[in-house]
């Protein structure tokens, strides 16, 4: 019986060994014959199977001559590897060629949306066995031997579905092989897609796109965590159970976590100094005035007025474009002057559409003056969709047979109760005394005055935020005609001469965070400023706040040698609200753009564009700043929004490897 089982061992290895000849032979060819190959493979398995198949009792044979047979063995199986996975990096090379062609044709999104499909149910299998051997530790005195045994068996199988299998198809997503058509790793794959769509894929997500990388590394860094508890708790339960020894398994499969981990931190950092830290919002699914926006009102406004009420002397000697820079001087004969609300203010850039118009006039209490106006060759200004009040026939007249006093389409810049045209200028700070640091910002209108509000938490060690400390500080409840506050000092007040509010994305040096904010004039702009602080990142302490604080701004002006400010031109803009696309940022730094009437022919000018977006900008978690933003969204042909946004702080810094050599070793 010895002799034969000698002999089918012997057999095998000869097997094995043809096999291994032949798939050699194949493998040095430039051209791999796949299909023979296989066949050979399943006739030299056929074989043996078909000598296993005798029943030999394989316990009997003596122990030095079976571990001899079974070294033996293992060398032929591990040329056998060897070769295989020479043919592998073949096949990658050459043969799936097609394959990765069409896989790289798919956009990036939905290559992306297929591996984060794939990843979240690898990471939903994991947290069901995380699951039971929660519930195992817990109820171990409850439960059968066997069933722990087995489950410790399943963690640490070669099963494709045990953790072991799932760790590695993990890290595969972030560290992929170098070769074939999965080498474009999860982190980096997201990364691109995350610049080219950014401003329609994370204004919502209250993320910016380095937040969105850190969250996913830190989600899938815990997942693997997980699974390589189980792993080690399994394979000291099963040396519990006298089933082995696992000292080596043990320890080869901590050195491959370390070398995951320290791979994947590596991966991720360098993929997260590449990635934009700016968030904002996107347009709300409704817009609602005093919620999601406010409005500058009535800074200008089109207005109708005869040119003999334009000039001082009451002639009709000019024509409408000569009214450049006026104001309303008297209302001839109380005419359609007197139906009106008249401009007490400057009255500019007037002109002639046609001698008569039918003008319907707008709700007092909407803050325009005229829904529509419909002249008599047939064009209409706004949009004319009935008169609840009932038009005005307004027709321009001859004096003499040689002046003709005509009605202008003008502006008018008037300053009083019904136009909110101011921004504060008082600076806002967190209370730093107390640690707490800028988290969040908004636009927010208070007493007819715009105000930065900001949002403030409590800094913690390595850039956490006390989430109980967060809160919107309130905003300063001064009014304009309170006595000692000033024009130019509490606030700014917007005019056709001072109407400009500079685009910057400012930014703190290392080791700074966001603390305050202010706006202050630069010559006719109104620019935007930070207030930064230095901070100890270990221990979340800023350092001394009252003395090292800096403001920092950008001083460039339209006339500066270097980097001069350029304008963001509105054309043609309509009412924000009524664009039927979302809005997406139009401006970057050294920018500036000037508030406007909306267009004449759309809105006959009634409405101040463009509006103030007033929804919170705030992260999804907390998180200290190093920035802060000012910039413009917006459509073509829409007046768009003035937008704050947020710059998260830096944290791809402060990952360094988990597990340096020295620790190891």
């Amino acid at each position: 019986m010895r002799k034969y089982q000698q002999s089918v061992l012997f057999t095998i290895l000869v097997c094995m060994g043809s096999f291994v000849d032949e798939s050699s032979a194949v493998g040095l060819n430039e051209v791999l014959d796949i299909i023979k190959l296989a066949k050979d493979v399943v006739v030299a398995i056929a074989k043996a199977w078909n000598i296993v198949d005798q029943h030999v009792d394989f316990s009997e044979i003596p122990i030095p001559l079976l571990d001899k047979t079974e070294a033996k063995l293992f060398g032929k199986i591990g040329v056998i590897s060897a070769k295989l996975d020479k043919l592998g990096s073949r096949v990658d090379e050459v043969g799936t060629s097609t394959i990765a062609m069409v896989l790289h044709t798919l956009p990036d999104r939905v290559r992306l949306e297929l591996r984060l499909n794939d990843l979240l149910n690898y990471i939903t299998k994991m947290d069901v066995n995380y699951r039971s051997f929660q519930n195992y530790v817990k109820d171990q005195n409850e439960l059968e031997r066997l069933t722990l045994e087995d489950f410790a068996k399943h963690v640490v199988s070669h099963d494709s579905n045990s953790i072991n299998n799932l760790i590695e198809r993990i890290h595969a997503f972030i560290a992929p092989s170098s070769r074939g058509i999965t080498n474009t790793g999860l982190i980096t794959l997201l990364l691109k897609s995350l610049e080219e769509v950014e401003g329609d894929m994370l204004c919502n997500s209250q993320q910016s796109p380095q937040q969105v990388l850190y969250n996913l590394y830190n989600a899938i860094a815990l997942t693997e965590l997980k699974g390589y508890t189980m792993i080690q708790f399994s394979y000291m339960l099963l040396r519990l159970y006298d089933q082995g020894n696992f000292t080596k398994e043990a320890q080869l499969m901590r050195n491959r976590y370390e070398e995951r981990t320290n791979n994947a931190i590596e991966i991720v950092k360098q993929s997260m100094k590449n990635a934009s830290r700016a968030l904002w919002n996107c347009d709300p699914k409704k817009h609602v005035k005093g919620e999601t926006y406010e409005e500058i009102t009535q800074l200008l406004q089109g207005y109708i007025q005869n040119e003999v009420d334009l000039n001082s002397e009451g002639t009709c000697r000019e024509n409408c474009v000569e009214y450049t820079y006026t104001k309303s001087h008297s209302c001839f004969k109380n005419l359609y002057c007197r139906q009106q609300r008249r401009c007490n203010g400057k009255i500019i850039n007037c002109q002639f559409f046609d001698s008569d118009m039918w003008i319907c006039p707008a709700d007092p209490l909407s803050g325009r003056r005229y829904e529509y106006v419909e002249y008599e060759n047939g064009r209409v200004l706004g949009r004319k969709q009935g008169c609840s009040r009932g038009t005005s026939k307004v027709d321009s007249w001859w004096r003499w047979l040689f002046w003709h006093c005509s009605y202008c389409f003008c502006l008018c810049d008037e300053q009083g109760s019904n136009s909110d045209r101011y921004f504060n200028m008082r600076p806002t700070f967190a209370n730093f005394n107390d640690n707490r640091v800028v988290t969040g910002l908004r636009f927010v209108k208070k007493n007819r005055i715009i105000h930065l509000q900001i949002q403030e938490g409590k800094l913690l060690p390595r850039g956490k935020i006390d989430v109980d400390t967060v809160h919107w500080t309130p905003v300063e409840e001064y009014k304009i005609t309170d006595r000692k506050i000033f024009n130019g000092q509490d606030y700014h007040t917007l005019s056709w001469e001072k109407r400009a509010i500079d685009l910057d994305d400012l930014e703190a040096e290392e080791g700074y965070v966001l603390t305050g904010i202010r706006f202050k004039e630069i010559g006719s702009h109104l620019n935007f400023e930070i207030y930064v602080t230095p901070f100890d990142f270990d221990t979340g302490k800023l350092i001394n706040p009252s003395s090292t604080s800096v403001w920092k701004d950008n001083p460039n002006t339209d006339a500066s040698i270097k980097n001069p400010r350029t304008k963001v031109k509105l054309r043609h803009p309509d009412i924000p609200t009524r664009s039927p696309s979302p809005s997406v940022p139009t401006s970057q730094s050294d920018q500036y753009i000037e508030f406007v009437n909306s267009d004449i022919d759309r809105d006959v000018a009634q409405t101040t564009v463009p509006f103030l977006d007033a929804q919170k900008v705030e992260s999804l978690q907390p998180v200290p700043l190093s920035g802060a933003g000012i910039f413009h969204k917006g459509r073509n042909n829409f007046g768009g929004f003035i937008t704050p946004k947020i710059i998260t702080y830096d944290f791809s810094k402060h990952l360094k490897a988990a597990f340096p050599g020295e620790e190891i070793n």
